[in-house]
């Protein structure tokens, strides 16, 4: 069973390679693979498509900057962190607007595993925490 799943996720690291053109997802080669997935039929072809589904979901999420907030968020904002964030990560960053009253006041931005905070709801936990 290790096999088949050591298997299942080198076969599916090879396809998202050919799935990540200039470091960017091809919506084209991502349907190329699905294709190839479908007419082919690898072995565990389930297990092949879950880390493929897994791999492809971490990479685009580097390109999306979810912006959870408290209150309201105008677009101007949104194109702002999108362009710092372009910037500091020298790839196209698009931003999402997530509200979330959990943060009292200010925003959470989340880009892949990176996480910049500044919210009311941060700041009492830190405050909290020094006690």
């Amino acid at each position: 069973m290790a096999t088949h799943h050591k298997q299942a996720q080198q076969l599916a690291r090879r396809l998202f390679k050919l799935s990540v053109v200039a470091g960017l997802v091809s919506p084209e080669l991502v349907a190329g693979v699905l294709e190839y997935v479908e007419k082919h039929r690898p072995a565990n072809p389930a297990m092949v498509l879950k880390a493929y589904h897994r791999l492809i979901a971490t990479e685009l999420a580097k390109s999306r900057a979810l912006v959870e907030h408290a209150g309201s968020l105008g677009d101007p904002v949104l194109r702002s962190i999108a362009a710092v964030m372009t910037q500091k990560y020298r790839r196209p960053i698009t931003a999402v607007a997530r509200p979330n009253p959990a943060l009292i006041a200010g925003l959470r931005v989340r880009v892949g595993d990176d996480i910049y905070e500044s919210s009311v709801a941060s700041q009492l936990a830190t405050l909290a925490a020094s006690f």
